[in-house]
């Protein structure tokens, strides 16, 4: 299978938000790498589109109209950030963490977690959908 094409953001620095994503994927060379790979390469089934970021100093951001989530790593979860998403319908119950607040859903894999790939990837096209629709309703002044 090939993988789509992908938009990167432009970056002032030699090295794409691609690229540093890569390797931030490297350098965590245990599970967490893994799953951040698998993750980015769901995204990225999900919307061919997709444009890649890096955000506040180290963060993989995927986006379309918008942000779609985040892919923040810590020592013992890696966190997938779906920023203002708590409107997004959840029918596979993906959403296990960040519950309690108004805007925005997460989803924590841990280590030996598998990846309901159909679901995650319905929960992104949502994501962008909702992205687009919003952005569809502001006024061309605003865009």
């Amino acid at each position: 299978m090939t993988k789509p094409v992908l938009a990167t953001s432009a970056d002032s620095g030699t090295d794409s938000p691609s690229r540093l994503i890569d390797a931030k994927i490297r350098k965590l060379d245990d599970w967490r790498g893994e799953m951040l790979a698998q993750l980015r390469d769901i995204i990225r089934l999900a919307d061919p589109g997709v444009l890649e970021e890096w955000k506040w100093r180290g963060v993989p951001v995927w986006s379309h109209a918008g942000i779609i989530c985040t892919g923040e790593t810590y020592m013992h979860v890696v966190k997938m950030t779906f920023a203002k998403r708590a409107a997004l319908e959840d029918p596979a119950s993906l959403f296990n963490a960040s519950l309690e607040g108004n805007t925005r859903r997460a989803i924590d894999f841990h280590e030996g977690d598998t990846i309901n790939s159909d679901a995650l990837q319905q929960l992104i096209r949502a994501a962008v959908a909702l992205n687009l629709s919003a952005k569809a309703k502001k006024p061309a002044a605003q865009r």
